[in-house]
């Protein structure tokens, strides 16, 4: 009688074990994600930084975090549960969640100001807590501490403004004059050549500055740009390595990978309570790059990774 008491006792603590892992399991499945990251196309930088993203908060020493991935068109047609964050990878992605009006934080990230402003206005937001950017643009404090770090030399500083950029004007102005930089500038109006504009701003500047305006800089117009300026013999500084291998000088740029790392880094401190920046913030992580060929036809020797350390130590960090 004992010995069947004993396993009557041994069965019920094995259906009772079982049950358990039966509702844990139930319940996981059910779980809905932590973050959701939503990209606005399957392409290697979108997928670089979802990649990047998901090693940061997916790690043995953090708490469990579930993490779901989908394209916009996944998320239009399938709302997932309700997430504790959203993160919006380029520009199509922050602007369906926008207007997707989420009542939980999105991080939107991979994608320039301009693009952020415009999914703030087709949603009804104002950047806040609830509603932010990490920025691919870099500051134009950055910038300029990249020519006056490759160009000690250069005291004219060239830019073309376009519809876009051109709001930038006043805070590149004060910040040129901090660097000891004259502002030589055109601006650029829709139907006329741009080519005038680089003309009168070549003559004058020791050093042109690109800003990612689409109007002035595209792939129809870069290629003229560029060779304007090397025949003018005045260096471009650029924002994409692939205006550097095009011929711009160097560039000083943030890579998909990159902004997938601070992200997570954005995303585990909303995760822990803290929240997003109330404005739109730029990277601490980047990179520069140099077009040797470019450099030795100019007279000069620049290291990229030397450049890349100035930077960073003026930005005070290591």
């Amino acid at each position: 009688m004992t010995h069947q008491r004993r396993a009557w006792a041994t069965g019920w603590r094995l259906v009772l074990v079982l049950l358990w892992l039966c509702a844990a399991t139930g319940a996981r499945a059910t779980t809905p994600p932590t973050v959701v990251v939503v990209s606005s196309d399957t392409g290697l930088a979108y997928t670089e930084a979802a990649d990047a993203l998901v090693r940061g908060l997916v790690r043995p020493r953090l708490p469990e975090i579930q993490v779901q991935r989908m394209t916009v068109a996944e998320f239009s047609a399938t709302r997932p549960p309700t997430p504790q964050l959203y993160v919006a990878l380029g520009a199509q992605a922050a602007l369906v969640l926008a207007r997707a009006q989420p009542t939980v934080p999105v991080l939107c990230t991979l994608l320039p100001r301009q693009a952020f402003e415009r999914a703030l206005e087709q949603g009804g937001f104002k950047a806040s807590r609830q509603f932010s950017a990490l920025l691919l643009d870099q500051p134009l404090s950055r910038q300029l501490a990249l020519v006056r770090l490759a160009l000690p030399g250069a005291k004219r500083l060239g830019v073309l403004w376009g519809p876009e950029s051109k709001a930038l004007a006043p805070a590149m102005a004060s910040l040129a004059t901090a660097q000891g930089l004259q502002l030589v500038q055109a601006d650029w109006v829709a139907g006329q050549p741009v080519f005038a504009g680089v003309r009168q701003v070549l003559e004058s500047a020791d050093v042109l500055l690109a800003l990612p305006d689409p109007e002035v800089f595209n792939t129809h117009t870069v290629q003229h740009l560029l060779l304007a300026s090397f025949r003018a013999r005045v260096p471009m500084v650029a924002f994409s390595p692939a205006y550097v291998r095009a011929g711009a000088l160097l560039a000083v740029y943030v890579t998909p990978a990159q902004l997938g790392e601070q992200a997570a880094e954005v995303a585990q401190g909303v995760l822990q309570g803290k929240d997003l920046p109330a404005q739109p913030i730029h990277s601490r992580r980047f990179s520069v790059q140099v077009n040797d060929h470019v450099a030795r036809a100019l007279g000069l020797s620049l290291d990229a990774d030397e450049l890349s350390h100035q930077l960073k130590q003026r930005e005070g960090r290591p």
